[in-house]
C-alpha cells in the first residue's frame, strides 16, 4: 500500500488539493448566496450584474433590449424588442465555472505569482466569454426560438467548457510546475 501511495503521490495530492479548493470555494459561494437578500440586486449581485451587462451589450449592438426581475422565480428576464427570450439565473453568472477553473489551476499550481495572475486573468476571460455567450444565446433565441435545445443545452455549454479546457491546457503546458515522477 505504501508503495502505491508513493508511486501515485502527485495524483493523490492533485485530487486532494482540487477537492479541497473546490469545496472551500463552493461552500463560500453558497454562503454568499444564502446571505444575499436580493433586495438591492435581485436575485443576487453576480446574476444581476451579468443580466445588466447583457442588456448593455445587446443595446449597444442595436437591439432594443431590457432586463427585468422575473416575478415568479429568482431570475432576470431578457427581453428583446418586447419579446421575452431568456432568463438569467444564478447558474448563468459563470461563478461555478470559475470555481471549477480555479480549483484545477491551484491543484496544478506553478509559481505563486504566476498562479495568482493566471487565476485572475483566466477568471476574467471566463466571465467575459460567458457574457458574450449569453448575449449570442439571447440573440439566437430571439431569431431562432425553435433551436433552443441545441443552442442552450449543447452548443453554448460546449463552448464555455471548451474555453475552460483550453485555459487548463495552456496552464498545464506553459505555466505549471513540471511534475517529477518516482518511476
Amino acid at each position: 500500500m505504501r508503495e502505491l501511495l508513493t508511486k501515485y503521490r502527485l495524483v493523490i495530492l492533485f485530487i486532494i488539493t482540487f477537492i479541497s479548493v473546490y469545496g472551500v470555494l463552493t461552500i463560500g459561494y453558497r454562503l454568499y448566496l444564502g446571505f444575499s437578500d436580493g433586495s438591492k440586486y435581485y436575485p443576487d449581485y453576480m446574476t444581476n450584474l451579468v443580466a445588466r451587462q447583457t442588456n448593455t451589450i445587446l443595446n449597444s449592438v442595436g437591439y432594443d433590449a431590457n432586463v427585468l426581475p422575473h416575478p415568479n422565480e429568482a431570475s432576470m428576464k431578457v427581453i428583446i424588442n418586447g419579446k421575452f427570450v431568456a432568463r438569467v439565473i444564478e447558474g448563468c453568472n459563470a461563478v461555478s465555472i470559475i470555481i471549477l477553473f480555479l480549483s484545477f489551476v491551484v491543484a496544478f499550481a506553478g509559481k505563486l505569482k504566476t498562479t495568482i495572475f493566471y487565476c485572475f486573468a483566466g477568471s476574467i476571460i471566463i466571465y467575459a466569454f460567458n457574457l458574450i455567450r449569453i448575449v449570442i444565446l439571447s440573440v439566437g433565441l430571439f431569431h431562432y426560438p425553435w433551436r433552443e435545445d441545441i443552442l442552450h443545452k449543447v452548443l453554448f455549454p460546449m463552448l464555455i467548457y471548451g474555453a475552460v479546457f483550453l485555459l487548463w491546457m495552456v496552464w498545464v503546458n506553459r505555466f505549471s510546475k513540471p511534475a517529477t515522477t518516482n518511476a
